[in-house]
């Protein structure tokens, strides 16, 4: 998890630490339905990976070092099936050839809602400050991450990027799970993407933690 995905773990370590446990899991599964799309050759493959995933997450437990995990968290109400649908639905789409914007909001917004989610846990129910706001700032950094990646530009991924990051404040319970944005907002200030990160963008994570 750490060396797949270490601006998540990074974030992850603000939440509390019996909820550290869940976010690490949701951001392997987040790796891993990415990975669908990226090793298989054919789109069909990927849905049929993807159909594998939503198939755990249906409650099939399987014996694997992410589904097990998965399986375990969904069982113990600490990550919410109808979230991990939706990141799969967007990877879907994405496999499909959906406008990316679209499926942005569904992939890296649905990390987001479903880490927001479980940072609250055991507490049922929405998210206090609405899904849209989380949403919006976990697909801010999204974006970010296209335009790191070479698949968008840097004005598309400012255009889009920009305005999600004007989403409202969060509560301070759900803040581990849009921390990402800090990184997000210094990327798309950026005239050229860094793929390592420095002090800079840790310590822009830490100052987002922690304000009032």
């Amino acid at each position: 998890m750490r060396r797949h995905d270490p601006d998540r773990f990074l974030t992850a370590l603000f939440a509390p630490a019996a909820r550290r446990e869940a976010l690490f899991t949701l951001y392997a599964l987040n790796h891993e339905l990415a990975r669908a799309r990226e090793v298989a050759r054919e789109p069909m493959m990927a849905l049929v990976r993807l159909q594998w995933w939503r198939e755990v997450i249906e409650g099939a437990r399987r014996r694997h070092e992410v589904a097990g995990p998965v399986g375990e968290a969904l069982d113990a109400g600490a990550l919410l099936a109808a979230d991990l649908e939706g990141m799969i639905a967007g990877r879907e789409m994405e496999v499909e050839g959906a406008d990316w914007p679209a499926w942005i909001l569904a992939t890296a917004g649905g990390v987001a809602v479903a880490a927001g989610c479980a940072c609250r846990f055991p507490h049922p129910g929405p998210l206090p400050e609405g899904e849209g706001e989380v949403r919006r700032l976990g697909a801010a950094y999204g974006v970010a991450g296209l335009w790191r990646g070479g698949r968008i530009s840097l004005e598309e991924a400012r255009g889009q990027g920009l305005e999600w990051l004007r989403a409202g404040p969060v509560s301070r319970a759900v803040r581990p799970a849009v921390l990402v944005a800090a990184l997000a907002r210094r990327d798309l200030a950026r005239e050229v993407p860094v793929m390592k990160r420095g002090l800079g963008d840790k310590l822009a994570v830490v100052r987002m933690a922690f304000s009032v």
